[in-house]
């Protein structure tokens, strides 16, 4: 992982007994799972931006690279 991901990364935070523990941005009450869903919904980055002015552009990349690295390092086992 370069610096510029690990930058990205250190925007994730995980606090228990806030937000379920669930990863946030920044601290703030905007989980990343928020971000990922609207952009699955097809918002744009800048129309997340616009319409949630608390966030910045490097919220979203981070939100992106988090779950990015999430999925890399999940091993899923189907049970027979």
């Amino acid at each position: 992982m370069d610096h510029n991901q690990q930058k990205l990364l250190e925007r994730i935070t995980i606090t228990p007994g806030t937000l379920g523990g669930k990863p946030a941005i920044r601290g703030l009450r905007f989980l990343v799972s928020d971000i990922l869903e609207l952009l699955s919904t097809g918002i744009s980055e800048s129309d997340i931006l616009e319409q949630h002015p608390i966030l910045e552009k490097e919220d979203i990349q981070a939100a992106l690279l988090y779950a990015s690295n999430k999925i890399k390092n999940t091993l899923i086992i189907h049970a027979a």
